[in-house]
């Protein structure tokens, strides 16, 4: 059965481009976006890995690598000569890297910023103009319990998906009063490869981290594949909340998603309040700054 395509979303049934579909939520997403009867850009690094899809005249099937200026406009421009425009981006391409702080190579950070970061900025600026002629369209952007609290070893990684968090943030209100939505999904702990292949990590290791990053470095490459986290009832979670109309602008996905994310919150609340005098004490007293 079909699902009900967003009010806010101009083609029916709605195009959806998702990057990075070769395993994880974005294998997931594909495999949804099929099933509701969407037409579909998938896209991933290499063409092999996605043999299980074929290329139809409601599915197609694209080369591409976010960090190449090049292939994001060759991939967004026959996109949109096949389909006449895109409805629905997802960026969900990404990878992880494992290291204290201390530890990580410049190399291999600015990598995964490039791909995480800059690559998911580039596509956005692709999809822009044709979203805000049509005034419609919904941009999903997979960001991470990691974008809301941080983790030793995972630093890096933070940084990336707070950046991804602080761009949605500036994004949405740019581009909702012209009819374009934003969603950012953070979820915890899945059974997808991002603890896997997906993730890198430095080869110095500090001993005076290895009770801190070297235990969560361990700790998650263990629960790869073991994750309490169900990828296709996320990509389902996802799907539904764009063809509502009204996706949230947070999508937390995963109990311990909602259980870190509500801990942030009560941490933040405590430092915040604690220091109300001072962060208030620190402006020109209302006299004075009248006088100048």
């Amino acid at each position: 059965m079909n699902a009900t395509p967003s009010k806010s979303l101009v083609t029916e049934p709605p195009v959806w481009f998702i990057t990075g579909c070769s395993t994880g939520f974005g294998l997931a997403l594909a495999r949804q976006a099929i099933e509701h009867g969407f037409k579909a850009v998938l896209t991933a690094r290499k063409l092999s890995s996605l043999s299980a899809f074929s290329a139809s005249p409601d599915v197609l099937v694209l080369e591409l690598d976010v960090i190449e200026p090049d292939q994001v406009a060759h991939a967004v421009s026959a996109a949109q000569a096949h389909f006449g425009a895109i409805d629905v981006l997802v960026n969900n391409a990404g990878i992880g890297y494992f290291a204290a702080v201390e530890e990580a190579e410049e190399t291999d950070v600015r990598r995964m910023f490039e791909v995480n970061v800059f690559g998911l900025n580039r596509m956005i600026q692709a999809v822009l103009p044709g979203m805000r002629q049509r005034r419609s369209g919904c941009i999903v952007n997979l960001s991470s319990i990691g974008g809301i609290r941080s983790f030793p070893a995972l630093g890096h990684y933070n940084a990336t998906k707070y950046a991804v968090e602080g761009l949605s943030e500036a994004l949405w209100q740019e581009v909702e009063p012209l009819g374009i939505r934003v969603m950012v999904v953070e979820p915890s702990g899945f059974r997808t490869d991002w603890a896997g292949r997906s993730a890198d990590e430095s080869a110095v290791q500090i001993d005076d981290y290895r009770l801190t990053a070297g235990i969560t470095r361990a700790a998650v490459r263990a629960s790869s594949g073991k994750q309490p986290g169900d990828p296709v009832r996320a990509a389902k979670a996802i799907v539904k909340a764009v063809v509502s109309g009204q996706p949230p602008h947070h999508l937390l996905l995963g109990a311990d998603a909602f259980v870190g994310a509500m801990g942030k919150l009560e941490m933040l609340r405590a430092d915040f309040g604690a220091g109300e005098a001072v962060a208030r004490a620190a402006d020109f007293p209302a006299v004075a700054a009248a006088a100048v």
